[in-house]
């Protein structure tokens, strides 16, 4: 009997172990495959085509907008010049990424949409490398974006069009989404909370 006892222990036991290390070796593999947390962790493509880390953005508050240059929206780029000049020396970026998949209307080069950017708007903020924001072909960070603060995975979190905005806290997580037609009346109370 006290040997079928100390069978039955020692079976425990070692199960036990047995448990523990697969779970703690499980966890180590688990932590090298952490998803992305914040957009620090993407590198994506000036209008340069230089790699840029979103790392050296580190503590700053962004906004982070798919824009275009013949939009009914376009002129929301002097809205968003008058934002840049106003919090640019507090910590406030915005990061320009011209976007071509809404009805065509940004078909210019880098070059030319910069040149048009900066005659018509006098825009100063950084402009990026012509992307996708859906579809096969999005960029990494757009699927970051548009999945941050959302709770249902089966949401339809697609960019609806051109001038959607996403701001980003110091941290470089997302605080919030701006639709198109969020005007500055709405973001700019909403920077004014980032930044303090």
């Amino acid at each position: 009997m006290k040997k079928r006892n100390l069978i039955f222990i020692a079976i425990v036991v070692l199960s036990l172990l047995g448990i523990f290390f697969l779970k703690a070796s499980g966890s180590e593999t688990i932590s090298e495959e952490q998803p992305t947390t914040t957009v620090y962790d993407f590198t994506v493509i000036d209008n340069q085509g230089n790699e840029v880390s979103l790392s050296q953005y580190k503590g700053k508050v962004l906004l982070i907008v798919n824009t275009a240059t013949r939009c009914g929206h376009t002129p929301q780029y002097e809205e968003l010049q008058q934002l840049y000049s106003v919090y640019k020396d507090k910590g406030f970026e915005i990061l320009d990424f011209p976007c071509n998949q809404f009805a065509e209307q940004a078909p210019e080069s880098d070059e030319e949409i910069q040149n048009f950017c900066t005659l018509n708007y006098h825009t100063e903020f950084p402009r990026f490398h012509k992307i996708d924001v859906n579809g096969e072909n999005k960029i990494a960070l757009y699927d970051y974006l548009e999945h941050a603060n959302v709770d249902d995975p089966a949401a339809d979190v697609s960019i609806g069009w051109n001038f959607t905005k996403f701001l980003v806290g110091k941290d470089g997580k997302v605080i919030r989404r701006f639709e198109t037609d969020q005007r500055k009346d709405i973001i700019e109370p909403a920077i004014i909370d980032a930044l303090n």
